[in-house]
């Protein structure tokens, strides 16, 4: 499949997956935190299309509540990461000198923490929802992609288009913005499409422990664990949002690795 195709399909893929998300619960029976107290546990049905939990909640509807949040934690997280490591590696690489040390001593040493337990401990301690768990899985995302970046803003800014710009006067904000920048869109494009998948997996693994989205709220990862004692007498309740799971990660790989080999053919290759 051709770099154009996959990317194609997984931008499709990734549409329909956020159209089910958000579109789905408008015509289900049931509301994600709705009851049925005379359904516990029960098979596909037509009040229940995939059944109910074992607390009595529509798998559908309880499911597509947990599709969202992980999108949304996947998505804020992939762009704050990103963003954040574009700021810090373009600055380390473009001044240089003090500012670079200081900033790359302050990569390496978020890097030899072990970012996983970080998170662990301060999500289950940080009250605010889906959008304070992006912003900490965002914090120990961006590190490796920051050096990345501080490596081609050094190549970058000694080409000779830049330093004519800087010759005839142009300032620090301009360069950086209109001569440096576009030579760094295909790594952070493929970067921030990459990490929608590492944001998803990490948030629905926490939750699953227990520690990522909270009750009553839900995500992947808690719909997954509520189901995962029957997975195999009542696979309605696992098999919708496990598949949910790798539709997502499969959707944003292909548009990845769509995105990678296209923009940069020789790293495809």
């Amino acid at each position: 499949m051709t770099a154009g195709r996959r990317t194609v399909a997984g931008a499709v893929l990734l549409g329909l997956l956020f159209l089910l998300a958000f579109a789905g619960p408008l015509v289900s029976p049931w509301g994600w935190d709705e009851t049925d107290f005379t359904a516990f546990r029960q098979g596909p049905s037509g009040g229940h299309w995939l059944g109910t939990t074992q607390s009595g909640r529509d798998v559908f509807a309880f499911t597509l509540r947990g599709a969202q949040n992980s999108l949304l934690v996947g998505l804020s997280a992939a762009l704050l990461s990103t963003g954040l490591a574009a700021v810090v590696g373009t600055a380390a690489g473009f001044l240089g000198g003090g500012a670079d040390r200081v900033l790359m001593w302050g990569v390496d040493l978020l890097l030899v923490l072990p970012s996983f337990l970080v998170v662990t401990v301060l999500a289950s301690r940080i009250a605010g929802g889906w959008p304070v768990l992006a912003a900490l899985l965002a914090a120990f995302m961006w590190m490796v992609t920051a050096r990345a970046v501080r490596a081609a803003t050094l190549s970058l800014r000694n080409r000779d288009h830049v330093l004519a710009a800087r010759f005839l006067g142009v300032g620090t904000p301009r360069l950086v913005a209109w001569h440096v920048a576009p030579g760094l869109a295909s790594l952070l494009a493929v970067d921030a499409s990459l990490n929608v998948s590492v944001a998803v997996v990490a948030e629905s693994g926490l939750s699953y422990l227990g520690f990522g989205t909270r009750p009553p709220d839900v995500s992947l990862g808690t719909v997954i664990a509520d189901g995962r004692g029957g997975a195999t007498a009542h696979p309605w309740a696992f098999g919708f949002a496990a598949g949910l799971l790798v539709s997502i990660v499969v959707a944003v790989n292909l548009i990845g690795d769509g995105l990678r080999d296209a923009l940069d053919p020789e790293a495809g290759r």
